[in-house]
């Protein structure tokens, strides 16, 4: 709930509305008071309370209420959209990268899922560069099941995205894993990450909120759409406005994927934030024969964007060989891709 004081309310009014919430809600902490414009603002979560609003619309000193009003303030908008009324869409700006999300231009993050060596790094950039990729993935640091798989280079992972980088002129998005290492990922990405299973370690979140590299924010395997945006939140309350969401599949009773993919998170995030969103159908379906699909689809439904997982030769891939296209096939799909673009109106 949203309670707008009138601009002439006095602290004193603002008090007693806090103190009638208060009893209704049973705590202060769902509570919050900011200033928005010329107007005092009464944020409450309700968290399964009931607020009679006429209580507080009978009031002299509210301006106005508002019972639709959610956690995620700020990765909303108040500006809409005058065709749809839903929050504008924000544009984020990878200027190192020459890249906008959010705007008509659908982008690409295409690479390993990991950082192995140098070589096969480098002739994937050079691969993906030369069919318009501008923007490369690759894990240095790796969250796995199981302790016993291969968790990443670490610090050398690092530096080979570095080199690769540089040599080839491609921006970077690689994950950060905890916060002692956000400074040494940021100094050589264009984009950090936040994946799945730290979606909601709120540490992390925080920390990476206070830096100004831009996020890439994963929803956890099991999130529903309020914990995903709740999780923004985290980063955009310590001051990075710069979030982009990544929907990579939740995990339900399907034997035939890996995940399923939500793609009707899509539409339903319009309707409420004005965040950029990308799908990874990698993660999702867990087979390289359905990346295609689900990649068309995802443009089809109005994502921003892809995050592909792509390998010279996957079958010795140290980290997700089976759900990762060969350069081939990546080639192939950025043509199609394309067709699709051109039908629905976006740039590619």
């Amino acid at each position: 709930m949203r309670i707008t004081m009138a601009t002439d309310a006095s602290a004193h009014d603002v008090a007693a509305v806090v103190n009638l919430v208060r009893d209704a809600v049973g705590s202060h902490d769902y509570i919050s008071v900011d200033k928005v414009d010329e107007h005092v603002v009464v944020h409450v979560q309700q968290n399964g309370h009931h607020i009679d609003s006429s209580i507080f619309e009978a009031l002299s000193c509210v301006d106005s209420v508002d019972e639709s009003e959610v956690i995620y303030r700020q990765s909303g908008s108040d500006a809409t959209d005058p065709e749809t009324g839903y929050p504008l869409k924000r544009q984020i700006e990878i200027p190192t990268a020459g890249v906008r999300f959010g705007s008509d231009e659908f982008v690409v993050i295409a690479g390993p899922c990991a950082v192995e060596n140098e070589e096969d790094l480098i002739k994937t950039a050079r691969m993906a560069k030369a069919i318009g990729v501008k923007l490369l993935r690759g894990g240095a640091f790796k969250p796995r099941t199981s302790p016993y798989s291969f968790q990443g280079l670490g610090e050398e992972g690092l530096r080979i995205l570095g080199l690769v980088r540089k040599e080839v002129g491609i921006g970077v998005v690689t994950e950060a894993m905890e916060p002692a290492t956000i400074g040494m990922v940021s100094e050589v990405s264009d984009i950090i990450q936040i994946g799945s299973r730290n979606m909601q370690n709120f540490p992390l979140l925080k920390e990476v909120g206070r830096q100004p590299k831009p996020v890439l924010l994963k929803r956890g395997m099991s999130a529903t759409l309020d914990e995903w945006l709740g999780a923004a939140e985290y980063i955009l309350n310590e001051g990075n406005q710069n979030v982009i969401l990544c929907e990579r599949g939740i995990r339900t009773f399907s034997l035939h994927s890996r995940h399923t993919l939500d793609l009707s998170v899509i539409p339903s995030i319009r309707e409420l934030s004005g965040l950029p969103v990308i799908v990874d159908p990698s993660h999702s379906t867990g087979s390289a024969s359905k990346v295609p699909a689900m990649a068309k689809a995802s443009l089809a439904a109005g994502a921003d964007g892809l995050l592909i997982e792509v390998h010279p030769d996957p079958s010795r891939a140290l980290s997700d060989g089976f759900q990762t296209l060969t350069l081939d096939q990546f080639g192939k799909l950025m043509g199609e891709l394309k067709a699709v673009a051109k039908a629905v109106g976006r740039t590619l």
